[in-house]
């Protein structure tokens, strides 16, 4: 009896070690062109997947992670930073002749051999890959200073068409005039971590400005700890009972 324990036990916890590494429950939006599934990795790093095609937005925290999603058919990257642009989890995985949007100055940091791969996008460029139009947003930090975390022209943010519906993707921002002008969002992924982009207070200003229909808080671990998401979708919808917040899993434990 005792070994039968035992080994109930010892089967108990590697289920609980598995489940805990699993990622959180992937949502699915319809559109005119077929469903769009949204799976939340880590952090800043998301799976999209429509007409049986995937792209991966930052892809950071090790191929463990990206295990039993489909293999990318396209990458966007938004900033220099290593929870954005991580080589060893993009060497990792399987990303022969996938087609990687970045910015410039992230071009200037690949690894050679992707370079026949990059589509450079500066602010305000479009690009149309998998049959995805992509539209690079300005994310940068307030005040817009030289020696910023995130100066204004370095990084992306992306506003994706995928068939009817317009997806925005912050990257590394403040609440900038240029997603308070935003119109026609139907998705949107939203940073909020101190003190490399907002706090939930001036997140949730900027959202309730561009009304997107549904919001992700997203990249909300900051130097000290996560940011309250729980606050954030309060605030949204104490003004606007319309805007659909989702809080899903971010940080799977490993």
């Amino acid at each position: 009896m005792k070994l039968k324990t035992i080994l109930f036990l010892a089967f108990l916890l590697v289920l609980a070690q598995v489940q805990a590494q699993q990622l959180a429950k992937p949502d699915t939006l319809k559109t005119n062109g077929g469903p769009l599934v949204i799976q939340p990795i880590t952090h800043g790093t998301l799976a999209l997947t429509y007409k049986a095609k995937t792209i991966y937005v930052d892809p950071y925290g090790g191929a463990e992670l990206f295990k039993g999603l489909p293999k990318p058919d396209l990458i966007l990257i938004t900033d220099i930073h290593p929870d954005h642009l991580d080589t060893t989890t993009l060497a990792a995985l399987n990303t022969e002749k996938v087609r990687m949007v970045v910015p410039r100055a992230v071009a200037e940091q690949m690894p050679e051999k992707y370079k026949k791969q990059l589509v450079v996008l500066d602010n305000g460029g479009q690009s149309t890959q998998q049959g995805i139009g992509i539209l690079a947003m300005p994310m940068y930090n307030l005040p817009d200073t030289a020696d910023a975390r995130h100066p204004k022209g370095r990084g992306n943010g992306y506003v994706l068409q995928v068939g009817d519906k317009r997806v925005y993707i912050s990257g590394d921002t403040e609440g900038i005039p240029e997603m308070r002008r935003l119109q026609n969002i139907d998705v949107a992924f939203v940073c909020m971590n101190l003190p490399y982009t907002m706090d939930v207070d001036q997140a949730a200003d900027a959202v309730l400005e561009f009304k997107p229909k549904m919001v992700y808080p997203y990249h909300f671990r900051g130097e000290n700890g996560f940011s309250d998401v729980e606050k954030f979708k309060q605030l949204v919808n104490a003004k606007d009972k319309n805007i659909e917040v989702r809080l899903k899993e971010w940080y799977p434990k490993k």
